[in-house]
């Protein structure tokens, strides 16, 4: 049984600059938001599922699929910041939780798969300020700037993150022989509500700033976190581009 408390809220902004309104957009029959939220309902850790939004139109399509939807302020810089004026509203109402789940809300085949063995590392591991997902590197992602690498140590916790090729080489390598040492990053999280806060009243790093990765604001602030490796990617939706592959690969799986 799981001893914590667990919320997991979705952030889902409208005014998305690459897709604009993308939690409602069609999948396959059904708005993306509600197949994250069904998701996220797999999980029989998660205590209560949360929507935050600036939208009304997402409050909602989130309030049919059976969450509460808080509103949240349009300037929400990222959305752990979304999540985190999310947890105040929630603690005002004196709703408290121990772990806070950041579930993105463009990955719409989130399942338990993913959001158990997050959650599972805080009851492993009591002392963890975050934990994060990644998985196993393909050689063609060493290179790419797209591609977030995480850099762990024997106890499978962040020593740093890079869009970079980490560790550096001077000598010819091949991907294998980092296997145990460096993974590709998933940006899906888990935060101790205590320092979810410190996080997000704490201005950006420069090691952030410079990578553009804000789990360096972390690392910065001498967080540990724990790295659950999975052996998929969460395919996510970025792009109409995205949303056409996802339907052509939905339907020759002969799942619909």
């Amino acid at each position: 049984m799981n001893p914590f408390k667990v919320a997991a809220i979705i952030p889902a902004r409208f005014a998305s600059t690459r897709f604009p309104g993308k939690p409602l957009v069609n999948l396959c029959g059904k708005p993306m938001l509600q197949w994250v939220i069904e998701g996220a309902k797999t999980s029989s850790l998660i205590s209560e599922i949360f929507v935050a939004t600036d939208n009304i139109d997402i409050a909602k399509l989130a309030e049919v699929c059976g969450v509460r939807a808080i509103m949240t302020s349009e300037n929400c810089q990222t959305g752990s910041d979304r999540i985190f004026e999310a947890s105040e509203i929630l603690k005002k109402e004196n709703k408290i939780f121990d772990v806070i789940l950041n579930i993105q809300g463009d990955e719409p085949l989130i399942t338990k798969k993913y959001i158990d063995p997050l959650v599972n590392a805080f009851a492993q591991q009591p002392n963890l300020d975050m934990a994060t997902l990644a998985h196993p590197l393909n050689s063609d992602e060493i290179l790419n700037l797209n591609a977030v690498k995480v850099l762990l140590n024997e106890k499978s916790e962040a020593i740093y993150f890079s869009r970079l090729p980490i560790p550096f080489s001077r000598e010819k390598f091949s991907v294998g022989d980092f296997n145990s040492c460096v993974q590709k990053h998933i940006g899906m999280y888990a935060y101790k509500t205590t320092f979810l806060e410190k996080f997000c009243q704490t201005p950006q790093s420069q090691i952030e700033i410079a990578e553009s990765l804000e789990q360096l604001r972390a690392l910065h602030l001498g967080a540990k976190i724990k790295v659950v490796s999975v052996n998929e990617p969460i395919q996510g939706i970025d792009s109409a581009d995205d949303v056409k592959l996802f339907e052509k690969k939905y339907n020759e799986m002969n799942l619909i």
